[in-house]
């Protein structure tokens, strides 16, 4: 493979910016694409060279293959990586690319299509000795989904075969809700994914969230960089994530990650990408759930522990170079936690809040990371994720991450949209996050809405300090703390 000169990054948003940044780093020339709604984004507005892509629709825009592939020819790119979500997932997209004699940052063609199909990877890693959820392996009517569901017991879970997010995915804990939700499910799947096929899994009530971070090069090697944890999630969708899990012991992380890696191995897997596991707590059991054959949301606790850039690596590898280090070189160090902060209203059912950001003070300070996609003035579009930013910390050890984190969301302040920050306080300050016994449910528990605040009006706050220090640089005695009166306006 050739060296990369100049990268096109085929994204928007946090993660277009994470990618300019490291390639920048590097020496490397970025190039953005936007939509009209993204005319004044800061991804474009740091990159090198910006292509304008087409209306605001995800499909007439950042789901262009076509387009964003004749954009990198013509601006004279040497490889595109695609970010998460949008078409970083779609082989065909990724073949594309590899036909125009561009660089693809991801994994081969051919191994995106076998962990792209659920059914499919299901049978193929599960034929290679990896656990993987009691279940069908065939898409399902209601007769064959009743016969698995009375043979695995009670409640399952209805998915679409060839989708993700957590959109089509239902629970059922009786026949009745089993072929209601079968329904439901392939409907949502067609208009999502253009599939109707559904399948149904074991659902477990008591479970959490558990995922590995591996890297293959294109000599066959591949490595993990341990696992995260994340089982705080809103609709089937992650909202905080840390690294590494605090659920799991030694005994069982090693056999985690020897699955990992094994199934990556199977696959013939390259570049960066994530394999998810269910933990059953009740049994302590593991189960293989699938494969994000991309960069996650996430990545960032896993750098902050292991000290390794996975943008860096993914465009290494992507060059044919080796991966630059053995596993056992590969080291743990204290413990990060994410919180995704999303432009949406959790007390009315997280309903996507796009408008102008009025105002804007992200944190800092030592151990603070903030990957953002946005700015002051910034117009949140509504037709695309709303993640604002990710807030990351890092401690010696896991509440040391805790409480910094904690410090870190209180403050910051965002005006004009509403946001989840409030929500992920009453996250971390809760006791089963605390003593790590949360499980995905946690966020079902109504406490965490009562009398929640979705807004900062931190204009007013910041009017009332500087009014408090103008008194007292005129002689007059004041006894006004300023993070008292923030304290008061923006209760943590």
């Amino acid at each position: 493979m050739g060296e990369i000169r100049k990268l096109l990054v085929a994204n928007r948003g946090e993660i277009a910016v994470r990618i300019f940044r490291t390639a920048r780093d590097l020496g490397i020339k970025t190039v953005a694409v936007y939509s009209d709604a993204d005319k004044l984004s800061l991804h474009r507005l740091l990159a090198d060279e910006s292509y304008y892509l087409g209306p605001p629709e995800p499909a007439k825009s950042y789901l262009n293959a076509e387009r964003i592939v004749k954009i990198a020819v013509s601006a004279g790119a040497d490889a595109v990586h695609p970010g998460y979500g949008f078409l970083s997932q779609n082989p065909s997209f990724a073949r594309m690319v590899i036909e125009e004699g561009l660089i693809w940052v991801g994994p081969k063609p051919e191994t995106m299509k076998l962990v792209g199909d659920k059914l499919g990877a299901r049978k193929f890693f599960s034929s290679k000795g990896i656990p993987v959820v009691p279940g069908a392996f065939e898409a399902v009517d209601f007769n064959s989904a009743l016969s698995i569901a009375e043979e695995i017991g009670f409640p399952v879970i209805v998915k679409p075969a060839g989708g993700g997010g957590g959109i089509g995915m239902f629970v059922a804990h009786t026949p009745e809700d089993l072929e209601k939700n079968l329904e439901k499910a392939r409907q949502l799947a067609g208009s999502a994914f253009a599939r109707t096929e559904v399948y149904v899994e074991k659902y477990f009530p008591r479970a959490k969230h558990i995922e590995v971070q591996i890297l293959g090069d294109k000599r066959g090697r591949v490595v993990h960089l341990f696992e995260r944890e994340c089982s705080v999630q809103r609709r089937y969708q992650k909202v905080v994530e840390e690294a590494p899990s605090p659920s799991l012991t030694q005994e069982e992380r090693e056999k985690l990650l020897s699955a990992a890696v094994k199934a990556a191995e199977a696959c013939g897997y390259e570049n960066a990408g994530t394999f998810e596991f269910l933990f059953d707590v009740e049994s302590r059991n593991f189960y293989f759930l699938e494969v994000n054959s991309r960069i996650q949301v996430e990545h960032p606790v896993t750098e902050l522990v292991t000290g390794l850039d996975i943008v860096k690596l993914q465009l290494t590898v992507a060059e044919g170079g080796e991966i630059p280090f053995r596993q056992g070189e590969v080291q743990l160090r204290g413990h990060a936690i994410e919180a995704r902060v999303y432009a949406e209203d959790p007390s009315s059912g997280f309903i996507p809040s796009p408008g102008r950001i009025t105002y804007l003070r992200e944190p800092a300070g030592p151990w603070v990371r903030v990957d953002s996609g946005v700015y002051e003035g910034f117009e949140v579009p509504p037709f695309y994720d709303p993640l604002l930013m990710k807030v990351v910390s890092w401690g010696q050890d896991r509440e040391e991450a805790r409480t910094r984190l904690l410090r870190a969301l209180n403050e910051l302040r965002i005006s004009g949209v509403k946001h989840n920050k409030y929500l992920i306080v009453r996250v971390l300050e809760d006791a089963r996050f605390r003593d790590a016994s949360y499980t995905t449910r946690l966020l079902e528990d109504p406490a965490f809405y009562e009398n929640l605040l979705s807004e900062d009006p931190a204009p007013d706050a910041e009017r009332r300090i500087v009014q408090a220090q103008e008194g007292g640089e005129k002689g007059e005695r004041t006894r006004i703390n300023a993070w008292r009166v923030l304290a008061r306006i923006h209760p943590g």
